[in-house]
């Protein structure tokens, strides 16, 4: 047993959970509804030894509290919760365990993997029925007791409308680690994400919001760590409130709050991927670090008839339990707090369905939604859902509600399929394209609703997208058969790298297409980070667990690179300075005195594409007209993804005469010229054009003028 030395405790209050510093004591609280007694271990600034254990003295509403005026910031911290240990009835108890606080904003330490982080006896013929006495304290991260003094001065938000964004998803490390432009001790840290380099690219790129991997404090697997491998992604939370301490170049929660601040003086958005849906426990063989140790039955979605077993629509092993007004009211906390304290912009909710899940099923009223809906902070920042898990009735792209945008994997997929070549898909490209208004035209919805994506973190990278048809998966440790089997992708002709001209031509004109058809379509689009520098993960579509060059972004770039960098940022310039680009509201064949703007396809004679013409198999070249009557501005695109030029006559519009090419995706260093009544639409192309006013009616103007 510890040392006790004479501390003291006195009753404190239970209204606020956590650690809290008030400028002469703190005060913790700790929720747990089937606790029996809750001390609070006091460790040294190692964190190696203990020095006091305390009983909580008090317990209100099942929050069991405590104040000791010795206690300040920097102090190191964790619970030992006793109860029984009955995993039959969903209670898994055991005091020998050291546990972090849910609502802990710092963590010290790493997680060092053993049997001590089991509560049962590993190897024991009856698994985790059994009973484990071993203390593992000394392979237990602490938690740290902060003082929130530090704030972000002035800082203020973009504020950027959701239909004028750009999302550009990276990786804190990933992003900055080969970076030689960021300065050396910043590299792969939050603090290189801010750095001046760094912002100069994101500005030069165009883009409006960095949407960051997972910062939340995460933990390596255990079975990746035992093959040498780690979770690179971040998507296995230990604690909802503490950043991760991996990516700190020098400690304390300022180098996240700078970063944040950084990023808005540039005006920048800051959007987290956040995972409330599951922890890092596991299932009922996995360890007690935190949540099942102090509240098992309330943290987590049990089975009701065998509540030793978990419900596992994440696919992670277990659940969490947002059905509990306790674990609600956390979750609700930890967004808050990014908000209020860090100044957070939004979130992207990984596997989104989970969290508005209710007893029955996925319920677009559920708790958390209305919760969200609801909050005076929560519902000014932009809400990104993933929408779906691998739960019954999980897969809910267009369910959520109005004010909440999602991923879009039917636009991932429709696009990747028409420039592939597939047949048939001509009326698809024209839904996603136009916001996939079949999805999400509802409920008063806008067509920012719909997130366009051609790659993300979980995939092909745009550059594996045209350079493999099958994933390569193997150093994953799982022979290939992890990730997404169904990509619709292409080699053009060699599967990974290769050195014929003809096939890397092919595939650079097709990334161009790809990412052309991404900024012209309505709704926001992402871009995943490295896109634009022709980062290949070198054919594997699953590469959670490569912290190494395969994920890591490589700035040395070749000329060809630097060519195709150039080509992005101009196609973001056209997209910004393109209002019929950035439409609002969906828009349709008929304009309104309300909305103005309307939209019409058109087949390679000029003429309003019919019925039968959309179900030809074989058609794989379309135009689109957007036109606002009130502005007396259009655009004309022509998307045609065959392997064949086609003659395609231009649409007649009211008082213009000639077009002129704002974007071809075949050559793109040409310069603007006038074409009047015909185009050529290249093989395997996408072009832009603009009415302007031909030269020789205007030279007549000015002559008759």
């Amino acid at each position: 047993m510890p040392i006790k030395p004479q501390i003291e405790i006195l009753p404190g209050y239970h209204h606020t959970l956590g650690a809290n510093w008030d400028g002469s004591g703190v005060n913790f609280a700790l929720f747990s509804a089937d606790a029996e007694r809750v001390e609070l271990c006091l460790f040294d600034q190692s964190g190696r030894h203990e020095r006091a254990r305390i009983t909580l003295p008090e317990c209100t509403d099942q929050i069991w509290h405590g104040y000791i005026p010795d206690c300040r910031p920097g102090d190191l911290y964790g619970y030992r919760v006793h109860g029984p240990y009955e995993p039959h009835r969903g209670l898994r108890f055991n005091a020998n365990k050291l546990l972090i606080d849910p609502y802990a904003r710092l963590l010290s330490g790493e997680l060092k993997w053993s049997d001590t982080q089991l509560a049962y006896r590993a190897g024991s013929g009856k698994l985790d029925l059994s009973f484990d006495r071993r203390d593992n304290s000394r392979n237990m991260p602490k938690c740290v007791v902060v003082d929130p003094a530090f704030t972000c001065g002035d800082d203020r938000a973009p504020q950027i409308h959701p239909a004028d964004t750009i999302y550009y998803e990276t990786h804190v490390k990933g992003f900055s680690i080969l970076n030689d432009a960021v300065a050396e001790e910043s590299r792969g840290s939050y603090a290189g994400v801010a750095d001046a380099a760094s912002i100069a690219h994101l500005k030069a790129l165009g883009i409006t919001s960095v949407e960051l991997l997972p910062i939340h404090r995460f933990v390596d697997d255990r079975f990746l760590v035992d093959k040498g491998l780690r979770n690179y992604w971040g998507y296995s939370t230990l604690n909802f409130f503490a950043p991760e301490n991996r990516y700190f170049s020098h400690g304390g929660l300022h180098e996240v709050k700078t970063m944040v601040r950084k990023l808005h003086d540039a005006g920048l958005e800051v959007i987290l991927d956040v995972v409330y849906n599951h922890t890092c426990e596991g299932d009922h063989r996995g360890p007690s670090l935190s949540f099942r140790g102090i509240d098992n039955r309330s943290y987590y979605r049990l089975v009701s008839d065998d509540p030793r077993y978990y419900i596992n629509d994440t696919g992670c092993g277990n659940t969490l339990n947002l059905n509990h007004p306790r674990v609600l009211q956390m979750v609700m906390d930890s967004l808050r707090y990014w908000v209020s304290d860090i100044h957070i912009d939004g979130f992207r909710f990984d596997l989104a369905s989970t969290l508005a899940r209710e007893p029955h099923g996925f319920d677009q009223r559920g708790g958390f939604l209305d919760a969200v809906r609801q909050d005076p902070v929560l519902s000014k920042v932009k809400l990104i859902a993933e929408p779906w898990d691998i739960g019954p009735g999980g897969y809910q792209l267009g369910a959520f509600p109005a004010g909440w945008s999602e991923w879009n994997d039917k636009y991932r997929d429709s696009i990747r399929r028409y420039w592939r070549g597939d047949e048939g898909m001509l009326p698809e490209l024209a839904r996603r394209v136009h916001g996939s208004s079949d999805v999400f035209d509802h409920s008063g919805r806008g067509s920012w609703s719909s997130v366009n994506l051609i790659t993300a973190h979980d995939g092909f990278t745009l550059m594996d997208c045209v350079s493999y048809k099958e994933r390569h998966n193997e150093p994953n440790g799982e022979n290939s058969q992890d990730g997404h089997s169904a990509n619709y992708t292409d080699n053009y002709g060699a599967e990974g790298p290769t050195q014929d001209s003809g096939i890397l031509a092919m595939r650079d004109q097709q990334r161009r297409n790809l990412l052309a058809t991404l900024f012209l379509s309505q709704g926001v689009p992402l871009l995943l980070a490295g896109d634009e520098l022709g980062r290949s993960q070198q054919g594997n579509n699953n590469a959670y667990c490569q912290d190494n060059e395969i994920n890591w972004l490589n700035w040395s770039l070749k000329t060809e690179q630097q060519e195709f960098l150039t080509f992005v940022k101009q196609l973001i310039a056209l997209r910004k300075s393109e209002s019929l680009l950035r439409l609002r509201q969906f828009v349709h064949a008929s304009s309104t005195e309300d909305n103005p703007v309307q939209i019409s396809w058109t087949s390679p004679s000029g003429d309003e594409m019919q019925e039968s013409q959309w179900t030809e198999t074989f058609a794989r070249c379309v135009g689109l007209l957007l036109t606002d009557q009130a502005a007396s501005d259009c655009l004309f695109i022509v998307f045609n993804s065959s392997r064949e030029d086609v003659e395609f006559t231009f649409p007649v519009t009211t008082g213009q005469q000639c077009w002129y090419g704002v974007l071809n995706t075949v050559n793109v260093k040409s310069e603007t010229v006038e074409i009047s009544e015909k185009l050529i639409a290249h093989a395997s192309s996408v072009s832009v054009y603009k009415p302007v006013v031909c030269a020789a009616e205007e030279a007549n103007e000015q002559v008759t003028g």
